[in-house]
């Protein structure tokens, strides 16, 4: 599978720390693999889209038929992650 990074998302990976961004990084590429991990969570009211945490991080993706689509990485603060996927929609 492929993996689309929201212009969001990537400048948030962008601007954590090394430690943080392999951890992050590391997840996201694994979703490529496995697109429905078993950490893995639909997110209510967002038909298609799923949510992954990755240490303090939550990451919302949409798995497609050869794609994920990477839609918001940001802090594991709920408000702050689904106001920005609100944004998105």
């Amino acid at each position: 599978m492929n993996l689309n990074l929201s212009r969001r998302s990537r400048e948030f990976l962008e601007q954590l720390q090394p430690k943080q961004y392999k951890q992050v990084a590391g997840k996201i590429l694994s979703l490529a693999q496995d697109p429905r991990p078993n950490d893995s969570r639909h997110v209510s009211g967002y038909p298609g889209y799923f949510r992954v945490t990755a240490g303090e991080y939550r990451i919302i993706y949409m798995p497609a038929k050869d794609i994920v689509s990477v839609a918001v990485v940001n802090v594991r603060n709920d408000d702050a992650v689904y106001k920005e996927l609100d944004r998105l929609q």
